[in-house]
């Protein structure tokens, strides 16, 4: 008797180590199941193993989600990307569950029931459905039964042999028979809901609202199917966890409107609030030193709210200074010493020197004006150091400063070709073509999750080196559909996204990418659910006559720098405020439109 394949039961590693034959193979398996089923489909990287029972009536896996030997799957199941169904689980019914649930061996999710009225043998008793929910991030051990109409929160955690019969809140821990509350993996102020009302909740068992949040707070899965081409492609998306009605439109339209008015009245007091009179340069906010893009921010606020330079100086006086600035001999803007003074000896590796690029050249451009020097980061490339410097960036450790300096030399291509300056022959076909050659099809990105920030550096890096290039220039990027898998799969993560954790980096680096592939449709629902839910948030954080904080305020960051109203804060936000009403529907209610360093339409083409 030939032995069995260690992958059968223990699959995680079989597209790293399976040998070319057994590749073919666990496609033929796969083919098998979905061929001529327009109610089954599998995600890439998926595993089925030929000694599990496959009996469903729909069947919808995403990427890299394993059956184990043993499993006995039947009735509707819909599961999300990278999901484990573990050896001699049972999944029976109508079952749905987000991405990264992981459950344990010899667990049974029973999303069907048997009726058991007096007088009819249970054999002939109906069967009745009401389902079962599961979020993403959700561990279930092994031993584990889940019953019919059961909700199950993102983040959960279900205890070896748990018996669950009620909802599980997100984040919660429960164990036992019947599961109990046991203590928070995720603490619910993260959500939004105080954590006694919500523990004494849990241990109750009961789904009665508590402090402004649901006792479960499940998410419906998405439909991760395969990419366009592939096998197992399908168009379908899941349905929206709320659909919007005409009057959520129009109140959100109105909400919109009214921000916007506000924020026009009081620019210029927001304008003067940061202006030192004594450097005649403006600082983030009142009390901290004046620095180049507090410059660039106030241009930009000028521009959206008042059509105009801010107030405070002469727009020739804003344009020479700024052009002062610029190194005659390398083109770079180096940042400003507490005493006003630039400082010396920096090109284009500092971090502020790249950004400068965008800052300072986006602000001359809203002026009227343009860097009166060359740029030398691009005027003295070779298509081979463009090659090493793409290579040479922390695209595994730190995606997000590897994409930041993608956009700054993006952005001098920019200025560059503007000004008419020579680029020299195969620079900007060296970057494109390193972005798309090296691009991960299975994410639509560059660079890699970290242990410490999850999808984070790769998200924000993608809207940075995206932005800078692709969308810059009006080029289609490749993968959308996989980016925008990504995106939502990362803004479902509550470190970046509760309440009181957000910040206008983390939702700009959502909504552009959204916005920049909403021609697909794909997942479009999930995408204006999304846009409108931050939106919504978004709109009580004005602060009258001081902006918009670079983070969201919440009771537990009272006090931190970045929870104070400035003019990064306000210039990003209200860039972000336009995406997010655009995706949801409603941006004719700003009166605004972006034209500086976030405009949606490209800048220049390449030809």
């Amino acid at each position: 008797m030939p032995a069995i394949a260690a992958h059968e039961y223990s699959p995680w590693d079989f597209w790293r180590e399976a040998s070319v034959d057994q590749r073919d193979a666990q496609l033929a398996i796969q083919h098998a199941l979905v061929d001529g089923r327009a109610d089954h489909s599998l995600g890439e990287q998926c595993f089925i193993s030929e000694l599990a029972s496959i009996d469903n009536d729909s069947l919808r896996l995403g990427d890299r989600t394993y059956v184990a030997a043993g499993a006995y799957l039947t009735g509707d199941l819909l599961a999300g990307a990278d999901c484990s169904i573990n050896p001699y689980t049972v999944i029976r019914g109508r079952v749905t569950m987000g991405d990264g649930v992981r459950i344990g061996a010899h667990t049974s999710i029973l999303g069907f029931n048997h009726s058991m009225e007096s007088g009819t043998p249970v054999f002939r008793q109906p069967l009745t459905s009401k389902g079962i929910e599961i979020g993403d991030d959700v561990w279930i051990g092994s031993h584990v039964v889940i019953l019919d109409g059961v909700r199950v929160g993102s983040h959960a955690v279900l205890a070896a042999s748990a018996v669950v019969t009620k909802d599980v809140p997100a984040g919660a821990v429960v164990g036992g028979n019947p599961a109990r509350f046991i203590r928070w993996r995720v603490e619910p102020d993260d959500t939004g809901i105080a954590p006694d009302a919500a523990a004494d909740a849990a241990a109750r068992g009961t789904d009665d609202p508590v402090a402004g949040g649901t006792f479960a707070s499940a998410t419906r899965p998405q439909d991760t199917s395969a990419a366009p081409g592939s096998r197992t492609a399908t168009s379908a998306a899941a349905a929206p966890l709320i659909a919007a009605s005409d009057d959520a439109t129009a109140g959100l339209a109105e909400r919109v409107a009214e921000l916007a008015a506000r924020a026009r009245e009081e620019a210029s007091a927001l304008l003067q609030r940061s202006w030192n009179d004594d450097l005649e340069l403006f600082a983030d906010r009142p009390g901290a030193a004046p620095t180049v893009r507090a410059q660039g921010d106030s241009i930009e606020i000028a521009d959206l709210l008042l059509s105009t330079a801010p107030p405070q100086a002469s727009t020739e006086a804003q344009v020479r200074r700024l052009q002062d600035w610029q190194d005659s001999g390398t083109g770079a803007v180096a940042p400003l010493g507490s005493d006003g003074r630039q400082e010396a000896g920096l090109g284009f590796s500092h971090g502020d020197v790249a950004y400068h690029v965008l800052s300072v050249g986006y602000a001359l451009d809203l002026l009227g004006s343009s860097f009166p020097a060359p740029l030398t980061w691009v005027t003295a490339a070779t298509p081979e150091r463009v090659i090493a410097f793409c290579e040479s960036l922390p695209w595994a450790s730190d995606a997000w400063n590897a994409g930041h300096h993608i956009d700054g030399f993006g952005t001098a291509l920019l200025w560059t070709r503007r000004a008419g300056h020579p680029i020299p022959a195969g620079v900007e076909e060296a970057l494109f073509g390193w972005l798309v050659m090296n691009v991960d099809p299975h994410t639509g990105m560059w660079g890699s999750p970290t242990a410490d920030g999850g999808l984070l550096p790769v998200v924000n890096g993608f809207y940075r080196a995206s932005r800078g290039t692709f969308a810059q220039f009006g080029v289609p990027i490749p993968y959308p559909e996989r980016v925008i898998d990504t995106v939502l799969r990362h803004a479902r993560d509550p470190r970046w996204f509760a309440a009181g954790a957000r910040n206008a980096c983390n939702v700009l680096d959502v909504a552009h990418p959204l916005w920049l592939t909403r021609a697909t449709g794909y997942r479009g629902d999930e995408v204006r659910d999304l846009a409108t839910r931050l939106l919504s948030d978004a709109l009580s954080t004005w602060v009258p006559g001081a902006g918009f904080s670079f983070r969201e305020p919440a009771p537990a960051t009272r006090g931190l720098a970045e929870t104070e109203p400035g003019l990064q804060g306000t210039e990003m936000w209200l860039a972000i405020l336009w995406y997010l009403a655009d995706l949801a529907g409603v941006s004719d209610a700003l009166g605004y439109r972006p034209r500086g360093v976030h405009r949606p339409e490209p800048a220049a083409t390449l030809r």
